[in-house]
């Protein structure tokens, strides 16, 4: 379903993740379509099956503060003792109000991933919302390579030029370790008065074939540079007058079947390596919850009409349109129900050290009362695995 390509170097342990991901697989009663070649005279070691905790583990992505850390810090105690799978880093914390919080120079950076990478039993997504231009947690003040927005790349409208530019911009993050980027923004210009898309300029445009031609061509530049991306915002953030991060966000009146074009085209092209669910509501697709938390949005519109059985990614669950209106334990019970497969708390609009042992516990009882299934899990967990499996 998805293209090959070869990721970058982290210091793992090749035969492991591989093995997980094959147990995974047939643990799921399902067969991989990724075969690995072994020496016939060479004997694999068995592997315990993976404990349910340590799939739950698996299904976080959590930000934290620091720009180094050491075997006291949360964040390495959660990968160590609790499998977490994915870290996400910002420049910018947002709750004290000032730019220090995991970014300071390429050389910090690139130790920082390299530590939590070695700490890690199973190689983590190290995710950064590098999209260019205005959103850009590698600036150029902490000596990265300055970046152009999606709305500059679409307006000047040259395919080589988006994929020379976004080359740079990959470049730029696999030297520093990080293997995933929340980028392309995929969402239409469909309104120029966009507090939070158009406004920080965010979309190539406001028609979806050029925003599928260009979005093709930043992903093709990461694959290059063995950097996985992440399309966002499912179904579409274009049309929205507000904020999602402030609050629950409306676009029942404003949102069009268009918006699912660029989706649409990019998974047909297998070039959809996660996707990441918007926090918008709209009731002509869902009567009763925002998107992240839509089963008839996710499995409905994504998996099944447009065939992505990649990893679904949230948006920030400590965003305020989820946690404004929804309790953490209903939260998650419908997100996962729905089909995401990676809960993201980054630790930016609220801070919480336990926030992976809470969000474990929470799965693990949601799970123990029938209200998710170990099937639902291990669905999820496979998935990230396969993903993971493309880690080299």
């Amino acid at each position: 379903m998805l293209d090959t390509y070869v990721l970058p170097r982290v210091r793992i342990l090749p035969a492991l993740i591989r093995t997980l991901f094959l147990s995974s697989v047939l643990l799921a009663g399902c067969a991989s379509s990724t075969s690995f070649s072994a020496s016939t005279s060479t004997v694999a070691p068995e592997v315990s099956p993976p404990t349910l905790d340590a799939k739950i583990g698996q299904m976080l992505m959590v930000g934290f503060r620091g720009m180094e850390v050491d075997d006291t810090h949360f964040i390495v105690q959660d990968i160590q003792q609790r499998n977490l799978g994915g870290i996400i880093l910002f420049d910018y914390d947002v709750i004290r109000a000032e730019p220090k919080r995991n970014i300071e120079s390429p050389a910090q950076v690139k130790t920082l991933i390299a530590q939590l990478q070695q700490k890690a039993a199973t190689p983590l997504l190290v995710a950064v919302d590098q999209e260019g231009g205005i959103i850009a947690r590698l600036k150029e003040r902490y000596g990265f390579h300055s970046t152009r927005s999606h709305m500059d790349l679409g307006t000047e409208d040259d395919l080589h030029l988006t994929l020379t530019e976004t080359t740079a911009l990959a470049t730029t993050l696999a030297e520093a370790g990080f293997n995933l980027n929340m980028a392309p923004v995929v969402d239409l210009c469909s309104n120029p008065d966009n507090p939070v898309i158009a406004a920080y300029e965010r979309c190539f445009s406001a028609e979806p074939q050029k925003v599928t031609e260009h979005a093709l061509s930043y992903i093709d530049a990461h694959h290059q540079r063995g950097v996985l991306t992440t399309l966002k915002h499912f179904p579409g953030h274009g049309s929205s007058q507000d904020d999602s991060h402030l609050g629950l966000t409306d676009v029942t009146n404003s949102w069009s079947e268009l918006e699912l074009l660029p989706y649409q085209n990019i998974i047909a092209a297998g070039k959809a390596d996660l996707v990441m669910t918007a926090h918008v509501f709209n009731a002509h697709l869902d009567p009763e919850y925002p998107a992240t938390l839509s089963r008839a949005v996710i499995d409905g519109i994504l998996r099944q009409r447009l065939g992505f059985d990649g990893v679904v990614i949230s948006d920030d669950m400590q965003m305020g349109a989820i946690v404004d209106h929804y309790g953490f334990e209903t939260a998650i019970a419908l997100a996962i129900t729905a089909g995401v497969d990676i809960l993201v708390f980054g630790n930016n609009l609220r801070y919480d050290e336990n926030i992976v042992p809470r969000a474990i516990a929470t799965i693990k009882k949601l799970v123990h009362a029938g209200t998710l299934s170990e099937a639902r899990i291990e669905q999820a967990y496979r998935r990230i695995m396969q993903l993971k499996s493309r880690l080299n």
